[in-house]
């Protein structure tokens, strides 16, 4: 797979897979760096990462499409994402997700990520309407974080 920035033309449709407000994403994208993923010319995967502070970045979106899951796409995007941030002189990743976000919480704790804390109630503060993920309420965020 082959990664590279992207500077217009984001694919939306995949970012709202990860996230469901299109307010946050244009937000993020307004001020990170959105890369995508490609096999044979075709999106596989999206995500975009936000400097936060000094030597500190957070992957704010991860996103593959979905007859990719499940083939080790969002593993390799994912690796992609840790080393370009490496490469960019960062010494710390974090990111959040849901509660309700089983596999992700287990891929991303295969990648190196540790909890680090949450933050309750994020998403019902955030978002309109309710998110539901693997029929759990997605109400709290679990923040990770791995050094570089």
């Amino acid at each position: 797979m082959e990664i590279r920035r992207i500077y217009e033309a984001y694919p939306i449709e995949l970012l709202l897979q990860a996230d469901p407000s299109k307010k946050l994403i244009q937000q993020y994208l307004e001020r990170g760096k959105c890369y995508i993923g490609e096999e044979g010319g075709e999106i596989v995967g999206v995500f975009v990462l936000l400097s936060t502070r000094p030597e500190t970045v957070e992957l704010v979106n991860i996103a593959i499409e979905e007859h990719y899951r499940g083939k080790g796409f969002g593993k390799a995007l994912l690796i992609g994402a840790i080393n370009m941030a490496k490469e960019q002189g960062y010494r710390v990743i974090e990111l959040g997700t849901g509660n309700s976000s089983i596999d992700q919480l287990a891929l991303y704790q295969k990648c190196g990520f540790r909890i680090v804390g949450v933050d309750i109630d994020f998403f019902t503060a955030h978002y309109e309407e309710e998110i539901i993920e693997n029929g759990i309420p997605c109400v709290d965020m679990i923040r990770l974080r791995q050094l570089l």
